[in-house]
């Protein structure tokens, strides 16, 4: 087992392009973009030549140094980019206590300043089949989704995408403006908005929450989920109820995967 385990890091090392177990480089801070009050995205280019190879639905891990001299690594999903740089979108973490890394972000990395970033990893990527694709998000985990969104329109995939989000309200819905577009983009697309309490520019599509009954899922489809634990619990169980088999429904948790850990969960994980 630790033979194989072993194998498995090198062969992740060398997918990161650092096969000396290294993936940690400096890069400079392009450009920043405030996505919503409390939601900005960072355009990083590395320092010392091209980005490593990334797919829609990975993360990086950033190294911060805060004022009092430690060090914190937090972990942010690409929600984009271009060929030459990467983009990683935080949100702002307010309450008791806020969050320290969240917020030296927000108030203290501007255009032109270095930031330390691992190599993108992460297995939850979106696939390149041809069959009808669900991206459903909601609050901050429309990251991912965006990135895969951008992957799609790019690629000028032609398979069918419904594209899901929920949300408190127009105003703290990050990519709002990016969703219309990308999937004005696809030929085979359709987008579903719901929002708990309507405000805003831009009209709600649906009140309250999410309702995948309302939503046309075609047969053999494929489902990535991202958002809090109580949204995907509901969309996967909606999605089952729906015909689309377990298997083919993958998540990604921000935070601790508590779900794994309850017994009526352990195998259902894909």
């Amino acid at each position: 087992m630790a033979n194989a385990l072993i194998a498995i890091e090198e062969r992740l090392y060398a997918q990161a392009g650092a096969p000396d177990g290294d993936t940690w480089r400096d890069y400079r801070v392009l450009a920043r973009f405030q996505e919503t009050g409390e939601v900005v995205s960072f355009l990083v280019h590395p320092a010392d030549g091209s980005p490593p190879p990334s797919r829609p639905g990975q993360y990086v891990s950033v190294q911060v140094q805060l004022p009092d001299g430690s060090r914190q690594i937090r972990q942010y999903s690409l929600s984009g980019g271009r060929a030459d740089a990467l983009q990683f979108t935080v949100k702002r973490i307010d309450g008791e206590p806020d969050g320290v890394v969240s917020h030296h972000l927000h108030h203290h990395v501007h255009d032109g300043d270095t930031l330390r970033l691992s190599a993108p990893f992460g297995d939850i990527t979106l696939d390149d089949r041809d069959t009808p694709v669900l991206l459903a998000s909601a609050g901050i985990g429309c990251t991912p989704m965006n990135a895969m969104l951008t992957q799609l329109a790019a690629t000028g995939a032609r398979r069918q995408v419904i594209a899901i989000h929920a949300d408190r309200s127009q105003r703290s819905h990050a990519f709002r403006t990016e969703l219309d577009q990308l999937v004005a983009k696809l030929p085979n697309a359709t987008a579903h908005v719901w929002y708990e309490h309507p405000e805003g520019p831009w009209p709600a599509d649906r009140t309250g929450l999410i309702d995948l009954a309302t939503v046309p899922v075609p047969p053999h489809t494929t489902a990535y989920l991202c958002g809090p634990l109580p949204f995907m619990r509901a969309a996967r169980s909606q999605l089952l109820g729906l015909g689309v088999r377990a298997a083919d429904i993958h998540y990604e948790v921000f935070g601790p995967d508590l779900w794994i850990g309850q017994p009526e969960n352990r195998a259902k994980r894909s």
